[in-house]
């Protein structure tokens, strides 16, 4: 989506931002439709990367990913504003898609998902599962938006987006929660970076209770729109995109999250598909835990020493396990050293 630069200062400027305390009244409202996923250590990972390594498997979240949270703080809050909605609707490369279809069905809500022509088959399946109707529409984030927008109208359905939304990250950020209370003595959080949502909901809360704790991005070197906004300090917007690891294929930040992300942010890394696929091996080898590429780039980076640095404990957030399996294939048939 393009964004005029002006238009996007101003909408940084005059949009609401989640507080800590959003973050709490969201663990209330997601309790019971989500999991609390285990923080798992991860030694033979950890001493390759030189630090105490610990990983919050969000792949083992109900729906495959940490996207759920947020679809669901985002629909209760939807049903107990008394509103009458046809129905919920949103653009998706898979995750959010399948969450929102999750959350819609608990609350009771028809769900339409727009996703990209190209969306990984076990995504597109699990939203069909749970009920909702896929459309498929081109291949870009801002293919998608449009459309969804478009159908949001013609339909009168509530379009719910998949990170800029001020529930949506509070929801996500209930994970830093659980990171601070099962390893209070964390040093770094490694959080995967797509449209931002999981990251300024994280950090957003980590700051607030642990401020000294670094929080760092990581982005595929074929999507880094926001390595590249924060360089420029406003937001940039890619003209293409290219990265095995779909779920962070945007070309521009979020509005909401560009400015919490510069704000709250410590450091945004990157890292290259090889590494990626390397780390999605190792985890299934070494961990038993199936990732998608995704959910894999935090470990990548702590791999590949960027962001973490000699004997600290870090927190890896593996944010989603719906991978295509003939991606998980082409990961462990690479080569690992």
């Amino acid at each position: 989506m393009n964004v005029p630069p002006h238009a996007a200062d101003a909408a940084e400027t005059a949009a609401p931002r989640p507080t800590s305390a959003d973050v709490v009244r969201a663990r209330q409202r997601i309790r019971g439709l989500t999991v609390r996923t285990p923080l798992v250590s991860a030694r033979r990972l950890g001493e390759e990367a030189g630090v105490r390594l610990f990983l919050k498997a969000e792949n083992l979240q109900r729906t495959g990913s940490f996207k759920l949270r947020g679809a669901v703080n985002r629909i209760a809050v939807l049903a107990s504003s008394g509103r009458v909605v046809r129905g919920v609707i949103t653009a998706s490369s898979g995750n959010h898609g399948q969450a929102l279809a999750y959350a819609a069905r608990a609350f009771g809500y028809p769900a339409v998902v727009v996703m990209p022509e190209d969306a990984a088959p076990p995504k597109v399946a699990a939203a069909r599962a749970f009920g909702a109707e896929v459309i498929h529409h081109g291949r870009t984030s801002a293919e998608r938006f449009e459309r969804a927008h478009a159908l949001a109208h013609e339909r009168g359905l509530e379009f719910v987006p998949p990170y800029d939304d001020v529930h949506i990250i509070a929801g996500q950020g209930t994970i830093g929660w659980e990171i601070l209370e099962d390893c209070p003595e964390v040093d770094a959080v490694l959080v995967p970076l797509g449209g931002g949502g999981l990251l300024a909901g994280i950090a957003t809360a980590v700051k607030a209770r642990a401020a000294h704790v670094r929080v760092v991005g990581v982005e595929p070197e074929g999507s880094n729109a926001h390595q590249q906004s924060r360089a420029a300090g406003r937001i940039v917007t890619l003209e293409r995109t290219e990265t095995v690891a779909d779920g962070l294929r945007k070309l521009a930040p979020g509005l909401l999250t560009f400015p919490i992300i510069q704000e709250q942010v410590d450091e945004i890394v990157t890292v290259s598909d090889d590494e990626i696929l390397h780390a999605m091996a190792c985890l299934a080898v070494w961990t038993k835990l199936v990732v998608e590429p995704s959910g894999a780039v935090g470990v990548a980076a702590a791999l590949a020493g960027r962001g973490v640095r000699p004997g600290e404990r870090v927190v890896c957030v593996l944010s989603g396990g719906n991978v295509d399996p003939a991606v998980l294939a082409r990961a462990l048939a690479a080569p690992r050293g």
